[in-house]
C-alpha cells in the first residue's frame, strides 16, 4: 500500500533510556562513590568531568592515572566504565565495547553498563547481542531498577525483534509498554513503531491509525518541557517524521490535497530543523571561542609568573649573570614591542568590528521598532473596525500587515545569514546547478505577493543554462533580490527574470522591475563593498540595505560578479553574473 515509510528507532541514550530525574540521580551517585578515591588527583578530576558529561576532559583524565598500575580492582572498574561511557556518547562503539565487557558483574552499576553495552551493539546492528543484554534488565522488578524506567527495555527488545523481522515477538514486548505515561514524546515515538509493526505485518488499517494518532499527539509536544536543545531538534524530527508519513497516506489514497498540505508542513519542520542545526553550531562556537579566550589568559598568566621568577634569579646571581641579563632583557624588550604591535592592529580591526556592529544593529533595531510599531498601530485600527463589522477595511488591513510582518521576517532572515557569513559559519557546496529550476522554486513563494500587488511576473530563464554555485546560497540572493523587486515596484507594473550570456565563461542571471528605481550616487553606493547603507532613497519603505549587501557577499563566494541598471522613475535591473558549466553529454 505504502510506497515509502520513516521508521523512528527511539533508543537514543538522553532521551529514551535515562528520564531527566534519573539521570541526574545517577551521576549524582557516581560522583558519592568516587569520593573514596580521593588520594588519586587525576581520577578525582575525571570523575568530576564525568558528572558533567565532559566526556573529552573524562577521557584525559582517565589516562592520565595509569590505573593499568594499580593495585585497585575499584579503581580499575571505575576507569574502565568511565572510558567506556565516554566513548559511548562520543560513537566509539568497538573501544568503548572493549572497557565495559572489562568490568566484572558485582560492579555497582553493572545494569547501568548492560544497558550502555545493550545501545553499543543497537548501534553496531548486533540486535541479537543487544537481546541478550536487554532480556535479563526486563526480568528485574521495578524496586531494582533506580536510574532507568523497564519501559524503555521493553521498547528497546520490540525494536530489536522487529529489527531481526521477529514481528510476533516485537508485538508482544510493544503491549506490554506502559502507555499510561505523561511523556508526549515517548508515547508519539511508541506509536510510531507500532504502526510500523502493523505495516510490516501487512495490517495497513491499523498502521494507518497509529500513524493518525503519533501525528495528533506530536502537535502537542511543547518545546518547553524539553530541557537541552538535543530533545527540541528530536521534537521537531518527530513531528517532521509524522507529517511526512502522512503526506505518503493521503498521496496513498489518492488525496493529493490533504497529502499536499502535509508535505508542507514537513518541508516547515526540515527548515526549522535546520535553522536549529545553524543556531547550535553558533553557539559551540561562541563557546569555543570563549575556552580558548580563558586559555590565553591562562597562558598570559603562567608566562608572566615564569618571568618574575627568572627575575628573581638574576637579583640573586647578577654578579655573575649580568651580561645574560642584559641579553634576556633586550629579547623580552623586542617580543613586548612586537606584542604591542600585534595588539595595537587588533584593537583596531576590533574597533572596525564593533563600529560595524553598532551601526548594523542601529539600523536593525530601528527598522524593526518601525514595523512593531507600524503593526502595533495597525492591529489598533483593526479592532476598531472589527467592532463595526467594516469588512473590506478589515481585508485591507489584514494585507498591510502580512506585508509589514514578512519584511520583518526578511530582515530578521538576512540578519542571521549576515551573522553566519561574518562568522564563517555558512556550510558552502559549489556544484553544477540548473538555473531555471532554481529561480522557478524560489518564484513559487512570491506568487500571493505577486498576486496581491497585482504584479505581472514572467520567468524565461533558459532551461539548457547550468551555472557552478552553492544552491542554498544562490537561493537566498534570489530571494532578496525579487523581494526587493516587488517592495519597490507600483501595483500593475511587472517582473522579469531572464538570462544572457554577455561575458565569457560566465551565465548573467538579471532580475528586472518597472518600480521606483534609483539615482546614480545611491546605484554607486550600493555596488560599494566598504558601505552599509542606512539612508533610503524611498523613506516610506522598509529596508536597511542589509540584503543587498548579503547579496554582494554570498555572490563574491560563488565566484560570481554584480551589477546594477537603473534610473529614477525607470525600474531596475539586478545583474548576477555566475560561472557557467557545459551540460554533458
Amino acid at each position: 500500500m505504502f510506497k515509502k515509510l520513516i521508521f523512528l528507532i527511539s533508543f537514543m541514550l538522553s532521551s529514551t533510556l535515562f528520564p531527566q530525574k534519573k539521570d541526574s540521580l545517577l551521576y549524582s551517585k557516581i560522583l558519592e562513590y568516587s569520593q573514596q578515591f580521593k588520594s588519586s588527583p587525576n581520577f578525582k578530576k575525571a570523575a568530576l568531568y564525568f558528572s558533567q558529561k565532559k566526556w573529552d576532559s573524562t577521557l584525559i583524565y582517565t589516562e592520565k592515572q595509569a590505573v593499568i598500575n594499580s593495585n585497585s580492582p575499584k579503581i580499575i572498574e571505575l576507569y574502565n566504565y568511565f572510558r567506556g561511557i565516554s566513548l559511548t556518547n562520543k560513537g566509539i562503539f568497538e573501544e568503548a565495547e572493549k572497557h565495559l565487557l572489562l568490568i566484572p558483574n558485582n560492579f555497582k552499576f553493572n545494569n547501568i553498563k548492560e544497558f550502555y553495552l545493550a545501545y553499543i551493539d543497537m548501534s553496531l546492528s548486533k540486535y541479537e547481542k543487544a537481546i541478550s543484554h536487554l532480556l535479563p534488565l526486563s526480568k528485574l522488578p521495578n524496586e531494582n531498577i533506580l536510574y532507568f524506567d523497564k519501559n524503555s527495555i521493553l521498547n528497546n527488545l520490540a525494536l530489536c525483534n522487529f529489527l531481526l523481522n521477529k514481528y510476533e515477538k516485537a508485538e508482544k514486548y510493544f503491549e506490554k509498554i506502559n502507555l499510561n505515561i505523561k511523556d508526549s514524546l515517548k508515547l508519539t515515538e511508541n506509536y510510531i513503531n507500532t504502526a510500523n509493526l502493523y505495516y510490516h505485518k501487512s495490517q495497513n488499517q491499523k498502521a494507518v491509525k497509529y500513524f493518525k494518532k503519533a501525528y495528533d499527539l506530536s502537535h502537542k509536544l511543547n518545546f518547553n518541557e524539553r530541557k537541552v536543545k538535543y530533545d527540541k531538534l528530536q521534537i521537531l524530527e518527530i513531528k517532521r517524521t509524522t507529517a511526512k508519513n502522512m503526506s505518503i497516506i493521503e498521496e496513498d489514497n489518492e488525496n493529493f490535497q490533504r497529502a499536499l498540505i502535509y508535505r508542507k508542513e514537513y518541508e516547515e519542520y526540515n527548515d526549522s530543523i535546520s535553522d536549529e542545526g545553524r543556531i547550535y553550531e553558533l553557539g559551540q562556537k561562541e563557546k569555543e571561542f570563549a575556552v580558548a579566550v580563558k586559555q590565553k589568559e591562562v597562558d598570559l598568566l603562567q608566562v608572566e609568573n615564569k618571568l618574575k621568577e627568572t627575575e628573581r634569579k638574576i637579583f640573586l646571581y647578577s654578579a655573575i649573570g649580568l651580561l645574560l641579563f642584559l641579553g634576556i632583557g633586550a629579547y623580552f624588550f623586542r617580543e613586548k614591542v612586537k606584542t604591542n604591535k600585534i595588539i595595537a592592529a587588533q584593537k583596531e580591526t576590533l574597533d572596525e568590528l564593533n563600529t560595524t556592529k553598532d551601526k548594523l544593529f542601529s539600523i536593525v533595531s530601528h527598522d524593526l521598532r518601525s514595523s512593531v510599531n507600524a503593526l502595533k498601530s495597525s492591529n489598533k485600527i483593526l479592532l476598531d473596525n472589527l467592532a463595526s463589522k467594516n469588512l473590506e477595511a478589515l481585508e485591507n488591513l489584514l494585507h498591510k500587515n502580512s506585508t509589514i510582518v514578512n519584511g520583518a521576517y526578511g530582515l530578521l532572515d538576512n540578519l542571521l545569514n549576515w551573522a553566519l557569513m561574518q562568522t564563517e559559519q555558512q556550510y558552502f557546496s559549489i556544484e553544477k546547478q540548473r538555473l531555471f529550476i532554481i529561480t522557478e522554486h524560489v518564484a513559487y513563494n512570491y506568487k500571493p505577493l505577486l498576486l496581491e500587488k497585482e504584479l505581472d511576473f514572467e520567468n524565461t530563464v533558459s532551461k539548457k543554462e547550468f551555472v557552478q554555485a552553492d544552491q542554498e546560497s544562490l537561493k537566498i540572493v534570489l530571494r532578496n533580490l525579487i523581494d526587493n523587486a516587488i517592495k519597490f515596484s507600483q501595483p500593475n507594473g511587472f517582473i522579469k527574470i531572464y538570462s544572457s550570456n554577455t561575458i565569457e565563461g560566465y551565465t548573467n542571471l538579471i532580475v528586472e522591475d518597472s518600480g521606483l528605481g534609483m539615482s546614480d550616487a545611491t546605484r554607486l553606493k550600493l555596488l560599494d563593498d566598504s558601505v552599509l547603507l542606512n539612508k533610503k532613497e524611498h523613506e516610506d519603505i522598509i529596508g536597511t540595505g542589509l540584503g543587498i549587501q548579503l547579496v554582494k557577499s554570498m555572490i563574491k563566494k560563488n565566484n560570481g560578479k554584480f551589477d546594477i541598471e537603473s534610473e529614477l522613475g525607470k525600474g531596475t535591473k539586478m545583474i548576477v553574473s555566475l560561472p557557467k558549466t557545459v551540460l554533458d553529454g
